[in-house]
C-alpha cells in the first residue's frame, strides 16, 4: 500500500513541517548518507521473517526502506513531515505502490498503528530535546507487545542543532522507564564520518 496522507497539523515543535520542507526544497540535507546505513544493513540482514511490519519515522530519502523492499520485505511504512520530500518518495518508489510500502506525510506524534519493528535513523536527533520523553512514550505505543525499537543514536554533542546529540547514560535514563535495553553499544560499522560517534541500540517493551 503506497499512499500520501498529508497532515495539516503542526508538529509539536518549533522544527515544524515548514522548517524541514524548506531544507528539502533547498537541498540542505547534510545528514543524508546517499545509501543505507551500514549498521542498519547488518541488522536487516539478521532479520529472518520478511513479513514483519516495519516503521521508519523521519525517513528522509528512505534508503533503509529501499534496502528492505529490494530484499523481499513485505510490510514497510515510512513517515516524514516534509511534503516536498514525500512527493519525491512517491515518484521514486512508485513501483512498490499498492504492494509492500506505505508512505505517509505527517506528524509522527499523531501517527497510529502497531509495528513489529521501528527503525531509528537520524530521527531522534532531529527532534527538540524537550520531545525526547514524548518520543519514548510514542514509540512504546506504536510497538506491538513483542516489538523492537532499534537503530542508531549519536554518542556525541553538537554545538547547535539539529542534530541534537547525547550520551549513552542520558539515553539509558530516558528509555529505562518504558523499555528493556537489549543492547546499546558503540557501533563499529558506522560510516567513516560517524565512526566512534554512534551507538547501536535495540529495545523491547516493558
Amino acid at each position: 500500500m503506497s499512499d500520501l496522507k498529508c497532515s495539516k497539523d503542526k508538529a509539536p515543535s518549533q522544527l515544524d513541517a515548514t522548517f524541514w520542507d524548506n531544507l528539502w526544497q533547498n537541498k540542505i540535507t547534510g545528514w543524508d548518507l546517499n545509501a543505507v546505513s551500514p549498521p542498519l544493513q547488518l541488522y536487516f540482514d539478521s532479520m529472518t521473517c520478511k513479513n514483519k511490519s516495519i516503521l521508519i519515522p523521519g525517513c528522509g530519502n528512505a534508503y533503509e526502506a529501499i534496502f528492505l523492499l529490494e530484499n523481499g520485505f513485505k510490510n514497510v511504512t515510512v513517515i516524514d513531515i516534509a511534503p516536498t520530500l514525500v512527493q519525491q518518495l512517491l515518484s521514486k518508489l512508485a513501483k512498490y505502490a499498492g504492494k509492500e510500502l506505505t508512505i505517509i506525510c505527517g506528524d509522527f506524534f499523531k501517527h497510529t498503528g502497531q509495528y513489529d519493528f521501528i527503525i531509528e535513523q537520524t530521527f531522534f536527533c532531529a527532534l527538540d530535546r524537550n520531545l525526547r520523553t514524548a518520543y519514548a512514550i510514542k514509540m512504546k505505543e506504536l510497538l506491538k507487545e513483542t516489538g523492537k525499537l532499534a537503530g542508531l543514536l549519536f554518542d556525541k554533542e553538537f554545538k547547535d542543532g539539529p542534530p541534537f546529540g547525547g550520551s549513552k547514560t542520558e539515553y539509558e535514563q530516558l528509555f529505562n522507564e518504558h523499555f528493556n535495553i537489549q543492547q546499546m553499544d558503540v557501533c563499529m560499522s558506522s560510516v567513516k564520518p560517524r565512526l566512534g560517534a554512534e551507538l547501536f541500540f535495540e529495545l523491547t517493551k516493558k
